[in-house]
């Protein structure tokens, strides 16, 4: 049984439950009322000073200001609302609305989450930055700098006037400003779209966009909206694509990426990365963001008459830029291939590449571009790209199986290896340019494997059928300059072609074996009666400072020894060589006298009959009269005194002095790699040349 005193002091206690809980309601009750009365219009001051201490910005209000429960919800109400922005912001507000009416639901708040029931917006504007390190942004009220996503609201009903939003990132150098149009929404239903337009700046580049949510009524749900956005930039139209988990979250979401324009170097121009210019492009891929890296995975496109697929990643996050990318082509054109030296391929399809040369800077009549990649664009970014083309399309060298690593590092770009089949023979290829340096210095080793000349020149008029012989070679030059034709025009170093022993048969007039007789027979017949029977051969040149000088010229035959001189220069694009075929046998019909192969590179001229053929054919003229007419034939006699070559050094590229006779004595028939002096000279020597 209860003791008495125990049952007062639990009737007490209950009594002073129930009126703590009556004095606690009626207070509520009572702050609600004055609230509800007033419309909270007395705490503008302690509201704006208790928002400004929470979240170390001015938070001001220049109107009207009403904060009270309607009846259950908080009802928040101001004209003339501004919240700061940090002081390293280049804009004073974070936000400003002229007019700011909500309902604002009480639980959830309490629990860090907001949801509006109802909102009503006019005039407002938020400015969203990042600072130039890109460690503390604007809509993040944290003192430590710790920089959070952006997180929108849940909004159930909203009404939106002139709404605009800025962004800006220093680190990505990119500003833009956003203007919505008008927006109505009720139970959480917006409509067919919410649709906006902008305009700004990547990288000092000017841009506009214009978009659309196309279910925004998932948005303000915090479902799933899909988002259509088209940008235009630098001559280029960019659609993107996709599903969003909310309208400020962008971040891991597969975006669907289509691109077009007219040039792909102004695109990708306009995030620093500098590649030569192209034709017409397409390109259709998949973009995810994560942070500051954008990876693009299923390309596929085309770029003039090429077609290219794979994958690349754009980084963002360090010092420079860097670009990796494995690249794929099933056929590339010759004139996609045109800008990679220099050339508008543009230019090249319409006109040709001399047009094309031209429009370079390049003199009259040269091939050799001057355009120039901008060298100081390639030392803000890096990259690291693999490609391969299964094949060129070209109508005079058949080259296949193309695939090359491009490296470059802080203006040092390296295509090693660069690797084709050319003519079913390998050429493989380490080619460094460093920009570092001013001008430009490039090193290049170039190495043809044993390749068939019968594929290799059946575009030149050389008969598949009946030949035999291959070629085999290496360049090594080194030279200075930012254009393709200032670098090889101060060159220096060797270019080596060897031909080991086979048979060469032309279908057209050739310049092998050239005694006067085979000569005429070439000129007026379409083919060679039997194909040239190759011993060895050796056409090698030495480069100082863009002039390459005959070091040396040699190629033996079963009849004839064919021995060159003189050269060209890369420098001017002009040429000045001869060359002359002294029979080994005894011959009663031959030329004994050079042909020379001048003009330039672009538009080359054969000179067959030479002045000392002119000259004794005068003295032949002159037998005639005095005796009889087989006298004539006299001064055409070739005594067939040529010295046979020693194979083993021309196999093995030797230079002029290394050259022998096969009786092991040293050669003086054949170019030294020097420039040759002008003069007349007998009738078993050259022209004098270069």
């Amino acid at each position: 049984m209860t003791p008495p005193d125990s049952a007062e002091r639990r009737k007490r206690r209950l009594r002073i439950a129930r009126n703590i809980a009556i004095g606690v309601l009626g207070t509520l009750f009572a702050i609600w009322l004055i609230l509800f009365i007033t419309k909270g219009r007395f705490l503008k001051g302690p509201v704006e000073g208790i928002a400004s201490s929470l979240t170390e910005r001015e938070v001001a209000v220049k109107g009207d200001f009403q904060l009270y429960f309607a009846p259950f919800r908080i009802k928040f109400f101001a004209e003339g609302l501004t919240v700061s922005n940090p002081e390293w912001a280049t804009r004073p507000y974070l936000f400003t609305a002229r007019r700011i009416d909500t309902r604002i639901a009480p639980l959830p708040l309490l629990l860090g989450n907001w949801r509006l029931y109802w909102l009503d917006l006019t005039d407002g504007a938020v400015d969203l930055e990042w600072n130039a390190r890109r460690t503390a942004n604007t809509w993040t009220f944290d003192s430590s700098g710790d920089a959070k996503p952006l997180e929108l609201p849940t909004i159930d009903r909203a009404s939106l006037r002139d709404t605009k939003v800025r962004y800006r990132d220093p680190v990505l150098q990119l500003l833009t400003d956003l203007d919505f149009a008008s927006v109505v929404s009720n139970d959480a239903r917006i409509g067919q779209a919410v649709r906006f337009t902008g305009d700004g700046t990547l990288r000092s580049t000017p841009f506009t966009l214009k978009g659309a949510l196309l279910t925004p009524d998932a948005t303000v749900q915090r479902g799933q909206n899909k988002l259509e956005l088209q940008a235009r930039a630098a001559n280029n139209i960019i659609d993107i694509s996709g599903t969003l988990p909310s309208l400020a979250d962008i971040e891991g979401v597969p975006l669907a990426t289509r691109a077009r324009g007219r040039n792909a170097a102004e695109l990708l121009g306009i995030i620093g990365v500098v590649i030569p210019r192209t034709r017409t492009y397409k390109l259709n891929a998949t973009l995810v963001k994560n942070d500051r890296e954008y990876r693009f995975t299923g390309l596929k496109g085309t770029f003039g008459d090429s077609d290219i697929a794979g994958k690349f990643t754009v980084n963002m996050a360090g010092e420079r830029v860097h670009v990796d990318a494995t690249l794929a082509t099933k056929t590339l054109d010759i004139i996609d291939v045109s800008p990679f030296i220099g050339y508008n391929p543009d230019v090249v399809a319409a006109r040709g590449v001399q047009a094309a040369a031209a429009e370079s800077g390049a003199a009259p009549a040269r091939l050799l571009p001057n355009a120039s990649l901008r060298a100081e664009g390639l030392r803000v970014f890096d990259a690291d790209v693999r490609y391969t083309a299964a094949r060129l399309r070209s109508d005079s060298i058949p080259i296949s199986d193309i695939s090359v690593t491009v490296d470059l590092d802080d203006g040092m770009l390296k295509l090693s290896p660069l690797i084709l089949t050319m003519a079913r023979g390998k050429l493989e290829s380490d080619i460094a340019i460093d920009w570092r340096r001013r001008p430009a210095r490039t090193q290049y080793d170039i190495r043809l494997a044993s390749t068939p000349m019968a594929q290799l020149l059946s575009g030149f008029g050389v008969a598949e059928a009946g030949t035999t012989g291959t070629v085999k070679g290496r360049i090594q030059l080194t030279g200075d300059g930012d254009a393709l034709h200032d670098s090889l025009g101060s060159a220096s170093g060797r270019m080596a072609f060897v031909i080991p022993k086979g048979t060469f048969w032309t279908r057209n007039v050739q310049l092998a074996e050239l005694d006067f007789g085979t000569f005429v027979q070439k000129m007026f017949e379409d083919k060679l009666k039997d194909p040239v029977q190759i011993n060895c051969g050796l056409v090698a040149f030495t480069v100082r400072k863009g002039a390459a000088a005959a070091d040396p010229i040699l190629i033996d035959t079963t009849k004839n020894v064919i021995t060159g001189r003189g050269g060209f220069s890369f420098a001017t694009e002009q040429m000045d060589m001869a060359f002359r075929a002294d029979g080994k046998k005894f011959s009663l019909v031959s030329g004994q006298s050079p042909v020379q192969i001048g003009g330039y590179f672009s538009s080359a001229k054969l000179n067959v009959i030479s002045p000392e053929l002119l000259g004794r054919a005068g003295v032949g003229l002159g037998l005639a009269v005095l005796a009889a007419p087989p006298a004539a034939l006299l001064a055409f006699v070739d005594v067939g005194d040529a010295k046979s070559a020693a194979c083993g050094p021309v196999l093995q590229g030797a230079r002029a002095a290394g050259q022998r006779t096969t009786k092991g004595k040293p050669r003086d028939d054949v170019g030294n790699g020097k420039k040759a002096t002008s003069g007349k000279r007998d009738d078993k020597k050259f022209l004098g040349i270069f």
